[in-house]
């Protein structure tokens, strides 16, 4: 089931498309978003109220504090009067077009990571985007959870962002993904390390299998299945901790949770 929320010209392409079960899997729980981005401040750029009240929503619940600006003129004084973490910006404004306001923002030589939102999504228009100053491009309509992975992608990728968590002898860090055990670096795969980061976020809290679907991998819990078992034993076995003795506790009839 999905929401579109269609902006008062009624433009299709202005609509937001919102899976809305996946959304309340990860309200459910304490979503990863959440626990990496708190605090982080997002401007969002878009004269549509719908669509900005929306995104306000999301990503206040992300973990993010949200500035609007519904003018290109308001998103410049705003960044102007205190540089936002990350811009969410729309191409098509009232009084300056956004890739005017990128322009703007990069002539100014702030390095405020962009990401531009347009229902103009052909290549050509992508292309003028980046070479505006974008770092990123996301056609309308799109589904809330790819413009939140993106801006965990920005964040990412941004200079000063490290974050390095430790739980006993693990340690990680979150933006260049490693890992290591007693100093002795290990190899995860993907869904491997996203799910130990989850864990190592709230040690000592117990997560439902839903929660660790919803939360640290943005997917809706299929139900009764021993995929999340899977990769709990993966994980285990990589960082050499028998179930017995691992940070990695099952809870019966629960989930699991990472001891503090």
């Amino acid at each position: 089931m999905s929401i579109r929320v269609t902006s008062g010209e009624g433009h299709v392409g202005d609509s937001v498309s919102v899976r809305q079960d996946a959304r309340r899997a990860v309200r459910r729980g304490l979503s990863l978003a959440a626990m990496q981005q708190q605090g982080q401040r997002v401007l969002v750029v878009e004269d549509d109220p719908s669509i900005a009240r929306l995104l306000e929503i999301e990503l206040g619940e992300a973990g993010y504090r949200v500035d609007l600006a519904g003018t290109g003129a308001q998103g410049l004084a705003a960044i102007e009067s205190g540089e936002p973490d990350l811009v969410v910006l729309d191409v098509r404004l009232p009084d300056v077009d956004g890739l005017s306001v990128c322009r703007t923002i990069r002539r100014a030589g702030h390095k405020v990571p962009i990401l531009m939102l347009t229902a103009l999504d052909r290549i050509g228009d992508r292309v003028l985007g980046l070479d505006a100053g974008a770092d990123d491009y996301l056609g309308k309509p799109f589904a809330i959870e790819e413009l939140l992975a993106r801006l965990r992608a920005l964040v990412r990728r941004t200079p000063g962002t490290d974050e390095w968590l430790q739980v006993g002898d693990v340690r990680l860090n979150a933006a260049s993904r490693e890992v290591t055990v007693v100093g002795r670096p290990v190899e995860l795969s993907a869904r491997e390390f996203d799910l130990l980061v989850f864990l190592m976020h709230a040690p000592g809290r117990v997560f439902t299998r839903e929660q660790i679907y919803g939360g640290g991998w943005g997917y809706t819990y299929p139900g009764r299945t021993k995929v999340i078992d899977f990769f709990i034993s993966a994980l285990r076995r990589k960082l050499d901790m028998p179930a017995e003795d691992s940070l990695i506790r099952t809870v019966r009839g629960v989930g699991y949770t990472i001891r503090a």
